[in-house]
């Protein structure tokens, strides 16, 4: 089993959303970001520990090798990744980072308008000073929230 579908079914089976993970050269660190699910309040310390604690549990058992386990929540400018991610958040300021440019430009910040499509026809649409422009769903290199403080 892959690392990510190990973390992720662990997680989940926890009552958590796998936002993302990241590893180390040769996987000695391993970050993993953790969110709830739709509409929860927020991810506590208590929330990290729970998580880090079972996923300590079953690397053992899966005898996954690492040196350090980090669990924490993505934070305020928290990526977007799954197209659930850019469901949940319509109407959020995001920025976005695509693979190649589009007039010269690869960065682009608005408020996440939609999503439509489906499969490889999907299609991001963000809202912006100079009107709506949309956006292939495989073409977004990075998107993140804009935190508002």
């Amino acid at each position: 089993m892959q690392l990510r579908e190990l973390i992720e079914r662990t997680v989940a089976g926890l009552g958590y959303e796998l936002v993302d993970f990241e590893t180390s050269p040769r996987a000695r660190l391993l970050r993993v970001f953790i969110d709830t699910p739709a509409g929860g309040t927020g991810i506590t310390v208590e929330d990290c520990a729970t998580v880090s604690n079972q996923l300590t549990r079953v690397f053992e058992v899966e005898n996954v090798d690492y040196d350090r386990l980090e669990v924490s929540s993505p934070g305020l400018d928290r990526p977007l990744r799954k197209a659930a991610d850019f469901v949940r958040f319509h109407g959020s300021e995001v920025q976005l980072r695509v693979r190649l440019p589009i007039d010269g430009q690869r960065n682009f910040t608005g408020v996440l308008a939609g999503l439509e499509g489906e499969g490889a026809e999907m299609k991001v649409r963000l809202q912006s000073q100079a009107g709506v422009r949309e956006f292939a769903f495989d073409s977004i290199e990075k998107a993140r929230l804009v935190p508002k403080f």
